[in-house]
């Protein structure tokens, strides 16, 4: 398996990407942002993106956004194919793009929105910690690609201060402390308060 830097030559792979987390979402039932092809290609080509191939079988994906004039990237996208899930894939995806955005751009905070428990531990062991969106970036442009999202109207009549997804950021100015163990029953509450909360009020 290889875990490597992305580019041009891996645009043959952006249609396989942008169907994988498609499916994923219809799977889960959660709020997963769709990616065109054209979109994943634009992050193939800068050198932003950490692709997984068995041979020249696509396994597992993960780019870099870049907002607010570099002061934050986000790590997105987080996908790893059917045929490769359940064997630590992910983590590894997870490890290596962490590890890119912190060596192109080592000012930046490093953030992400999530609804999945797997996500949020990867995120805690990487550091990063559970804030509230108003701690993320204010680049419009980030939250209109959660318009393909199903929780979209919850995200804006809550004037972008709140959805079903928690916010977790990375800040390396921050100092250094050893990762707490994560506690999953608080993050699963987390997720069935914001769920109760946000779900009862769409179905008035």
């Amino acid at each position: 398996m290889e875990i490597i830097v992305a580019n041009e030559s891996h645009f043959k792979y952006a249609q396989i990407i942008s169907d994988t987390i498609t499916e994923s979402a219809k799977v889960r039932g959660t709020g997963i942002a769709r990616r065109t092809p054209e979109y994943i290609i634009k992050r193939l080509q800068n050198g932003n993106a950490i692709i997984a191939l068995d041979g020249d079988k696509f396994a597992g994906f993960c780019y870099i956004e870049v907002w607010g004039n570099k002061d934050f990237v986000a790590n997105s996208g987080l996908i790893v194919h059917p045929d490769y899930r359940n064997q630590g894939l992910a983590k590894k995806i997870k490890k290596a793009v962490f590890d890119l955005s912190r060596k192109k751009f080592p000012d930046a905070k490093i953030f992400g929105i999530t609804t999945g428990l797997a996500v949020m531990k990867m995120n805690y062991e990487l550091g990063y910690k559970p804030v509230t969106f108003s701690e993320l970036t204010d680049d419009p442009e980030f939250w209109k690609g959660c318009q393909t999202c199903k929780n979209f109207d919850i995200l804006t009549r809550t004037d972008k201060k709140m959805c079903l997804c928690t916010g977790m950021l990375h800040d390396p100015k921050a100092q250094k402390q050893e990762p707490e163990k994560i506690n999953k029953k608080a993050f699963q509450r987390l997720k069935s308060i914001k769920e109760s909360l946000f779900l009862k009020k769409k179905d008035k």
